[in-house]
């Protein structure tokens, strides 16, 4: 029988779940920054010393932290000449229009490392002008002596013809370096992005082929694989060559085990909050996980596709502080692992979680099932130091710490909803992550979501969504052309093109191919727009590509021609574990499952609250708030005017009175 295990490194914590003949059996510890692996493996040892036969799924946050801290490798970029500097000239926008000390970031690649060369090719793939030998041997020549450690190469219109492109990438063969090329990463239209996503790629290759073969040499043979920015996963042998599309990584296994556990019990349209320790990300999903290819990280555009997830800085390490007009700001500095909370022992700045703590919302003996303590007089002491510094009393400011936090939350929901034409009235709240459950209810309060759900194990459901994920590979090919022009025969040769690299790349990732599945969509756009839509592809597009920008933009005009930009198509292979909702462990209802009482700030002021262990708890029961529920990975709050619900899957139900 094999082994799965899910890995999820977090900016606090990192979060592991063994599931074998069906049974979850979860941990966590404490994240190494400086070395991620190294808490990768203590959490391995841990639930598995015997590592032969072991199947790991891991969310890496290694890429997004690379592009974050600008510590990804030295990269030279090669472009068709006179466009050296469009990663650099970029789109022109400024998304801080009022902002007149704003600095933009530098790019990936400086000037001195950005080589042209004298080719050119028309929109529709002609040479215009041929790329010499001698212009190739010149430029390799260049970025040799640049001392590069990766080369990215995007040449003008390469999408319509990738021969200068592989030619100079089999000429650079020889530099001994990884080369990532436009046509093979991102083979669409518009320069900037196309440059963008493939620098990207070269960026982190080597900062990912490093991390996951000393981490595959270090798990002894165990079968490695990576979680995809789109939800699926991959070969631990292809992440590093595709590293651009781990860049949401984790955030992507916890929307799709909140989505999979929502569904299993009849939410189909739900929010996903998950709040860590560093940062929230939340996400719409309606009937299915959506994903886009409009994603800017760190600064950089990277349009590959990624599920849906907006995050902000808010999370129970985000510190308080006073800002230079003395209001209380909370966020987006974190404590992270080290030195972490107040209340870990270590730390000195006042976080989230500390008020929390302080105001009775945390049990300081439940905290990881009991493994980890928390300190409530430091906790005490350092709340009572910041409160004499604003003029408030402990209770008030941690209260207004943790106002100030759920503002940016509800903010961040409301980008994902309101703003794009949804009403959260009509959505469920899918409650999760370490710190999600002592805030969901709160939220739902403020928009009106009718109801919270908090799944089994919330505290480790993103890597609980690793393992249930599947193989997905997206491939598109730019087309431009009006859909009155466009013939089933050249659509469909345009599909299958892309199908066989899908089937190509399934097979190699080991999917049997009767097992495989696909999927095809178009991007299109009124002629003359500069944005798309994705649309299911049929012999209806466009009647489903107005019904679509009605509902996203609130018009269409059926009477405007339509073009097609992209085909796209969605390749699934098999790979998760048998999904089956998570459980509590067996064994429920031993005992009373109301196991302490505690004071717990509320409305009314203190307010004497039962707090219950999770694990006792029973389908059917219900808990009139206000309450506390505890479990290992995670603390659920049920204010004075919610009642929560266990239902048949363990999960806990959150509804307002």
């Amino acid at each position: 029988m094999v082994t799965h295990i899910g890995v999820d490194t977090g900016g606090t914590f990192s979060d592991f779940i063994r599931i074998e003949d069906g049974a979850p059996v979860i941990h966590k510890v404490l994240s190494t920054p400086d070395n991620p692996a190294q808490a990768v493996l203590e959490g391995l040892e841990h639930l598995c010393p015997d590592l032969v036969g072991v199947e790991v799924v891991h969310g890496s946050t290694v890429a997004t932290n690379a592009l974050l801290e600008r510590k990804g490798a030295r990269t030279a970029l090669v472009a068709t000449r006179g466009f050296e500097d469009v990663l650099e000239i970029g789109r022109q926008t400024r998304p801080h229009l009022y902002d007149p000390f704003v600095e933009k970031l530098p790019p990936l690649v400086p000037g001195r490392m950005r080589f042209g060369v004298a080719e050119r090719l028309a929109y529709d793939g002609e040479v215009l002008e041929p790329l010499a030998p001698s212009e190739i041997e010149r430029v390799v020549e260049r970025v040799r002596r640049s001392g590069a450690q990766s080369l990215a190469v995007c040449l003008l219109h390469a999408y319509a013809n990738p021969v200068h492109e592989a030619a100079i990438a089999q000429a650079a063969q020889r530099l001994g370096i990884p080369v990532s090329v436009s046509h093979q990463v991102l083979p669409e239209f518009r320069e900037y992005e196309r440059c963008s996503t493939t620098v990207v790629n070269a960026y982190l290759r080597p900062v990912m082929q490093r991390y996951l073969q000393s981490l595959s040499e270090a798990l002894r043979g165990a079968k490695l694989r990576v979680m995809r920015s789109n939800g699926g996963v991959m070969s631990a042998a292809r992440a590093h060559q595709e590293a651009v599309h781990t860049v949401l990584s984790g955030p992507a296994g916890g929307v799709v085990g909140a989505f999979r556990s929502a569904r299993e019990v009849g939410y189909a349209h739900v929010i996903t909050f998950d709040m860590g320790g560093t940062s929230t990300d939340v996400s719409l999903c309606e009937e299915q996980p959506r994903t886009t290819t409009e994603t800017i990280v760190a600064g950089c555009p990277v349009k590959v596709p990624v599920l849906d997830i907006h995050t902000v800085g808010a999370g129970g390490g985000s510190l308080a502080t006073i800002d230079a007009g003395g209001a209380l700001q909370v966020g987006p500095q974190s404590a992270g692992a080290d030195p972490g909370p107040v209340c870990y022992g270590k730390g000195t700045g006042l976080t989230v979680t500390d008020a929390n703590l302080y105001l009775g919302r945390l049990h300081p003996d439940g905290f990881l099932g009991g493994n980890m303590r928390l300190d409530v007089p430091r906790t005490r002491a350092a709340a009572a130091d910041f409160a004499g510094r604003t003029g408030l009393s402990p209770e008030v400011l941690c209260q207004g710490i943790l106002e100030v936090v759920n503002a940016n939350m509800e903010g961040a929901i409301r980008v994902i909803s309101v703003e794009r034409g949804h009403d959260p009235r009509e959505f469920a709240l899918v409650s999760f992550g370490g710190a999600g459950g002592m805030h969901a209810a709160d939220l739902a309060r403020r928009l009106s979501i009718p109801t919270v759900l908090v799944p089994a194990h919330p505290g480790i459901l993103s890597a609980y969504g690793m393992l249930v994920s599947d193989y997905v590979q997206e491939y598109a090919q730019t087309l431009l052309v009006p859909v009155a022009e466009l013939t089933r025969e050249r659509a469909e040769a345009a599909f299958r093109e892309l199908e066989a690299r899908g089937r190509e790349t399934m097979q190699e990732e080991g999917v049997a191919p009767q097992a495989i599945e696909i999927s095809r969509f178009v991007d299109m756009c009124y002629v003359g727009q500069s944005f798309e839509l994705v649309v299911p592809w049929s012999d209806h597009c466009s009647d489903e590509f107005h019904r679509r920008h009605e509902s996203r933009y609130g018009y269409a005009d059926s009477t405007r021609a339509t073009q097609i930009v992209n085909v796209r198509i969605r390749v699934v292979g098999p790979a998760g574990v048998a999904h089956r909702p998570l459980r509590m462990a067996d064994g429920n209802g031993g005992g009373d499952a109301h196991v302490d009482t505690v004071p717990m700030w509320g409305e009314g002021g203190w307010l004497q609250t039962p707090v219950y262990d999770r694990q006792r708890l029973q389908p059917g029961q219900h808990l009139p708030g206000p309450a506390l529920i505890t479990e290992y990975s995670a603390t659920t709050v049920v204010p004075d005017d919610f009642t929560a619900r266990i239902d048949d899957y363990y999960n806990l139900v959150l509804q307002q009175r």
